[in-house]
């Protein structure tokens, strides 16, 4: 056996976002050794792309709002098909886990009584988002970092796991390699948490950076866990559009929380050409209505703007088709408009926007103080993922814990904007509470050297090829068949189509070849990120083709209603023994008399 570096830890985090941060703060806690893995360097996480602000119903702006009316608002959103239990404990425990963020040092917006500021977001009934400006993820993970790395905590930065090593059914530890020289490490730990993020980079317009391959599904997929919900993927509505080099980089959705508002070509306000039945006697019709309420009028008033994102998207992708979009195949987001309301609203909105006034200055040259943005939907966020116990965060493989993004339940259908972020604090806090919990109570397992040489020998496979395919083009491919055929709006023969594609990229992958040697070779790290990204996008195409109706992120052109059957079940994808991928339905547990009695009661 060829020796590799080798790593010993108690609990072994792979992500360091937000939720994989919080996790090896709460492992790190309860006594255990943590050892944390990030594929770029540490602070480069997608979360800092979530930049509106965390959703906890702590009531400072209107003391309406409570867990209940946070729950009831994300089980509707989600469509109820969440996991209740992880919707309760998220409601319940996010204004905790906020306070915690204040005491450790982050620097939140304040209301004149020195309260931290909540700002109106889509899909909540009443101001719940905690911010930090426009820049609340990144506050997040400065917060994280600054208090992690007085735990103890040993990070691995620019590392990438190829596998999970297993003995038996349980994961004891994971194969992978450092980027910079491609030498291989070998980790050993008593649990894993996965914490990788998302999928957006199978697709071709996403606000993912390049991180966002579908690594920590993948991982559990192929050691054997199941994953669920695959079919529901989130195309944020407000992504740039104009220079195409910057196409898909998000433009937050607390622009409209502080009033912006869409227009189409004809300068007209479309998102009340499309208001839901049960949104409409809390729907403005008149822009200066919704204004009142978002600066904190009391009447439940919303501006048509802060609907789900999965509606806004829909609505934006009508108007481009139909002929009513932008110069470049988007519609505008208007914020300028405010100067009728405010005094010195150019202030107002760099003060409340920092990060978009500089992004657009940057790379448009636009002044968003002045000029309408250009903006269309974007590949964003995947509410499915691991399924997990929702007390626990336990995979259904003993040892393998989830959190964040990678990991399944909460979000059901449709994520609410600003649910990711205390999402993360949430779980991250439980996943690394449990999985320390699991590593006290058993030893290392073992690890077989036949199983590491297989990874080792999969892993080189591309520099044994002669004269492949570059694997740069076939990720390109994959990119562009997933956005045209398995995109936002979906259709039977288009997505059977696609599957037949992907048998076909699966070949050209597996023929990919690099060359140069195994030192800063970016082509080699795109050949092993293949194997992730087919793997998700298969997920994805088959259990959007396995279910039958339009709910949430999923929307079929050939059946755009909801079917009542689909709304009990989730569609779950775990590999046969012959290494293919299985379809099955997996029923919703009832929910709770007293959970109902919430939902009920808010309406």
């Amino acid at each position: 056996m060829t020796e590799y570096s080798t790593f010993e830890h108690d609990v072994l985090v792979i992500g360091a976002g937000g939720a994989g941060l919080r996790a090896a703060i709460e492992a790190s806690a309860s006594g255990v050794s943590v050892g944390l893995i990030c594929k770029s360097l540490l602070g480069k996480a997608h979360t800092v792309m979530a930049e509106g602000g965390m959703a906890a119903a702590m009531g400072n702006v209107d003391d309406r709002d409570n867990w209940k009316v946070h729950f009831s608002d994300t089980m509707r959103g989600g469509q109820y098909v969440n996991n209740w239990r992880m919707a309760e404990l998220h409601a319940k425990e996010a204004p905790e886990r906020v306070r915690e963020l204040e005491a450790w040092g982050a620097v939140f917006d304040r209301t004149k009584d020195g309260k931290i500021l909540q700002r109106n977001f889509g899909g909540h009934r009443y101001p719940r988002l905690a911010h930090v400006g426009d820049r609340t993820g990144l506050e997040l993970i400065r917060t994280l970092q600054d208090h992690g790395v007085h735990q103890g905590i040993d990070v691995h930065m620019e590392v990438t796991v190829v596998s999970l090593l297993k003995d038996g059914d349980r994961v004891v530890g994971v194969f992978a390699y450092e980027r910079e020289h491609g030498r291989f490490r070998v980790f050993k730990a008593k649990a894993v948490i996965l914490a990788t993020g998302g999928v957006g980079r199978a697709y071709k317009i996403t606000s993912n950076s390049w991180e966002g391959t579908g690594d920590g599904h993948a991982l559990a997929y192929h050691a054997g866990a199941e994953l669920i919900d695959m079919e529901f993927i989130q195309f944020h509505p407000t992504g740039m559009v104009w220079p195409p080099s910057v196409r898909g980089i998000l433009v937050t959705e607390g622009v409209r929380g502080e009033g912006g508002i869409l227009t189409n070509s004809e300068g007209r306000r479309f998102m009340f050409d499309d208001i839901p039945d049960n949104y409409k006697d809390q729907t403005s019709d008149t822009p200066e209505e919704g204004w009142r309420y978002v600066t904190g009028d009391k009447e439940a008033r919303r501006p048509p703007e802060l609907l789900t994102r999965d509606h806004v998207a829909r609505c934006i992708v009508r108007e481009v088709r139909e002929g009513r979009g932008s110069p470049h195949g988007g519609v505008f987001l208007d914020i300028a408009w405010i100067k009728e309301k405010i005094s010195n609203a150019p202030e107002h909105i760099k003060r409340k926007l920092p990060s978009m006034y500089h992004q657009f200055m940057q790379l448009a040259n636009l002044d968003i103080t002045t000029t309408p943005m250009e903006v269309g939907p974007t590949t964003h966020y995947i509410m499915g993922g691991i399924r997990v116990h929702a007390d626990t965060q336990e995979s259904t493989l003993p040892g393998l814990f989830a959190a964040g993004e990678c990991a399944a339940g909460i979000n059901g259908a449709n994520r609410l904007g600003g649910n990711s972020l205390s999402d993360l604090i949430v779980f991250g806090k439980r996943a690394g509470e449990f999985a320390a919990k699991f590593a006290l109570e058993n030893g290392h397992g073992a690890i077989e050297a036949a199983q590491i040489e297989a990874e080792a020998r999969r892993a080189l496979e591309p520099f044994e090829r002669a004269a492949g395919e570059n694997p740069f083009v076939v990720q390109q491919d994959l990119q562009e068949m997933m956005q045209d055929l398995v995109g936002i709006v979906r259709k039977e023969d288009e997505m059977q189509e696609a599957l037949v594609g992907l048998d076909k990229l699966k070949a050209r992958s597996a023929a990919a070849s690099v060359a140069g040697n195994i030192d800063f070779n970016p082509g080699w790290h795109t050949a092993l990120d293949l194997r992730n990204l087919l793997t998700v996008s298969e997920a994805i195409t088959r259990s959007a083709i396995e279910r039958k109706e339009s709910r949430g992120g999923q929307f079929r052109d050939d059946f755009q209603g909801k079917d009542p059957e689909w709304g009990t079940k989730n569609v779950a994808v775990k590999q046969d023994a012959d290494g293919q991928m299985k379809i099955s339905h997996i029923a919703i547990p009832e929910m709770p008399g007293e959970l109902k009695e919430v939902i009920n009661e808010m309406g």
